[in-house]
């Protein structure tokens, strides 16, 4: 058996409006967490209006927030996966028939940045990124769409041979000029190392980890508890409401490269949006987030 192109049209499209209807569970647990241990009543407040609003939303079946972003897709395909058709054109349709029949209608979003005409397609769009999996016999698709407060204050510097402080220090600069803008509580990833492009894509997969999860090697892990714990006593809080809940989580990535060590920081916002799904090759959907 192989995977239809029906079957991955639906699928992604079904990934998409999932992602604007629900916050994942553990960003409504860190939400939750972070109420019992803020010291800020005007914060708690904020932080107890967010997670009325999700759960409102869900029950509901209304968007979280009114800003749907643009679809993007993390796929991995499996070395056993095999298809039927095209994939890439079949996320694309999915994405044309979702914009087509969803309630209520998506706001056109999509930018052209030459013209900055805005509509529901363009060039590259939905943005999809594919890796291997060896071994496998799926295909493994996370998407997280991207808005404008959590996108637009992404930021990549290239060092010549740092030392952790030099690039704990940029994280935290970046995290201090974006402010209050990424509407916190925030999810933030940092991709270091590798080549230009490669640390933007750590960055952007580790804004993807569960909220709670930590790095499998210390020397990471220490430096996701202190990049955690400077974030939040900068003291921006929910919303910009002031407070300790600047971040749920840091989440570090890193590859091994050249003596330039690139260094990206990427924000998901408090709605941290990611559903994931895997198709199998008969035919099975397992919903993983």
């Amino acid at each position: 058996m192989a995977i239809t192109p029906e079957l991955i049209k639906r699928v992604t499209a079904q990934l998409y409006e999932r992602s604007l209807r629900r916050i994942p569970a553990d960003a409504m647990t860190a939400l939750k967490s972070a109420d019992k241990t803020e010291s800020s009543e005007t914060a708690r407040h904020t932080l107890r209006i967010m997670i009325k609003s999700a759960e409102e939303a869900e029950i509901g079946g209304h968007f979280v927030c009114s800003d749907s972003g643009v679809p993007v897709y993390f796929v991995r395909v499996g070395t056993q996966a095999q298809f039927s058709g095209n994939v890439r054109q079949a996320i694309t349709e999915g994405f044309d028939e979702l914009v087509a029949t969803i309630q209520p209608p998506l706001l056109p979003h999509v930018t052209n940045p030459l013209t900055n005409e805005r509509g529901y397609s363009g060039e590259g769009m939905p943005i999809v990124t594919f890796d291997m999996e060896d071994g496998s016999d799926c295909m493994d698709i996370t998407c997280s769409p991207k808005a404008l407060g959590s996108g637009r204050w992404a930021a990549l510097e290239i060092f010549s041979f740092p030392d952790l402080r030099t690039i704990e220090k940029y994280v935290l600069d970046v995290v201090a000029r974006a402010g209050s803008q990424p509407c916190p509580p925030v999810v933030i990833g940092v991709g270091i190392g590798g080549t230009f492009d490669y640390a933007a894509k750590m960055a952007k997969e580790a804004t993807l980890r569960p909220i709670g999860s930590h790095h499998a090697e210390a020397l990471v892990a220490d430096m996701e508890k202190r990049l955690l714990a400077g974030v939040n006593m900068m003291g921006f809080g929910p919303m910009g409401t002031g407070g300790d809940s600047t971040a749920s989580a840091v989440h570090i990535n890193y590859a091994a490269g050249h003596g330039f060590t690139p260094v990206a920081v990427a924000f998901n916002c408090w709605i941290n949006r990611r559903t994931r799904a895997r198709i199998y090759n008969d035919g099975r959907v397992e919903i993983v987030e």
